[in-house]
């Protein structure tokens, strides 16, 4: 049966059954180690290892299923924070990438051939390599293949919504998939179980699409017993970096396209409404931007007190994202 990341137990897809319990229960065996973020940004790992590491996954998986991409890397997380240091030698990390996505080709029951991944020339692995390898990868995951992931808990979240209308629920879960996808590459969230990076995309795709319904949502999902609430709040904030870069990224692209040059062509070219569409649509994404960024800190002002108090007054031991 091919592995799919939103039911990654196959025990039903009723989101309202025992399987949203278990897998509530069973995601933190799909996570890095608790130190990995630490070592990580210590410097005690060699960081530029995951780098190319996932450099080479994406080159592997351009023409795949985007969910094999994150599958794979989700493999690479889990075996280096258990590895220990691992030598930054070129081969070896390729053979590594190899070796995630070849699993989660396998496991997503994708065609392909070790031929194809190494097709791009330089070292070429045989297959009894790689085979070693993935059992070097699958012992010290423990064998735990079927990922649990953000993915597994869109659904169930998206029904706290309340959502009737099928496109809005359908737009709501694209968004949400994206910023999941991006999120992948930010290691301030390694920290946050996958529930609750599940759930703050969400708030944040909600407040994008739907800015007057947000609060309601967030509501839902704050009086979700399975999401602590400070821990949303807390991931919510390190994912709005990567949210507002992505939109700075969109705003460089299409405001490097309207260069001296372009706007004679295109005024020569159309009319003069025409123009200045280009140039309103270029400033109302500078404003959205502008306005996001503000949002964001009045919400981080707004609740920094309470959360500051909560982390003075409580146990160390007990601020790990639950």
């Amino acid at each position: 049966m091919e592995f799919d990341l939103e039911n990654p137990l196959t025990i039903s897809h009723d989101i309202h059954s025992d399987s949203v319990t278990s897998l509530f229960s069973l995601e933190s065996d799909h996570m890095p180690s608790e130190n990995y973020f630490q070592t990580l940004q210590a410097g005690d790992f060699d960081i530029s290892v995951r780098r190319e590491a996932m450099a080479s996954i994406s080159q592997l998986c351009c023409n795949s299923d985007k969910f094999l991409s994150y599958l794979a890397v989700n493999y690479l997380d889990r075996f280096l924070s258990c590895q220990g240091k691992l030598q930054p030698k070129l081969w070896i990390i390729k053979l590594l990438a190899i070796s995630c996505v070849s699993l989660a080709a396998k496991m997503k029951k994708t065609d392909f051939s070790l031929l194809d991944f190494q097709s791009d020339g330089g070292i070429i692995f045989d297959t009894r390599t790689i085979e070693r390898m993935e059992f070097l990868i699958l012992g010290a995951l423990k064998w735990r293949m079927r990922s649990i992931t953000p993915f597994s808990f869109i659904l169930f979240f998206i029904s706290l919504f309340k959502l009737e209308d099928p496109p809005l629920r359908q737009a709501l879960k694209a968004r949400a998939t994206q910023i999941i996808l991006k999120a992948q590459n930010d290691m301030k969230l390694f920290v946050f179980k996958p529930s609750i990076i599940a759930a703050s995309a969400l708030v944040s795709a909600s407040h994008e699409l739907f800015p007057m319904q947000c609060p309601c949502f967030k509501k839902a999902l704050s009086n979700c017993s399975y999401v602590n609430k400070i821990t949303l709040l807390q991931c919510y904030n390190c994912m709005q970096d990567s949210v507002v870069d992505e939109y700075d990224s969109v705003l460089e692209m299409v405001s490097s396209s309207v260069t001296p040059a372009n706007v004679l062509d295109h005024t020569f070219s159309s009319s003069a409404e025409s123009g200045r569409t280009t140039v309103t649509s270029i400033t109302t994404l500078k404003l959205e931007r502008d306005i996001k960024r503000r949002k964001i800190s009045e919400y981080c002002k707004d609740h920094h007190h309470r959360v500051v108090q909560i982390n003075f007054s409580s146990d160390p031991a007990t601020l790990r994202p639950s």
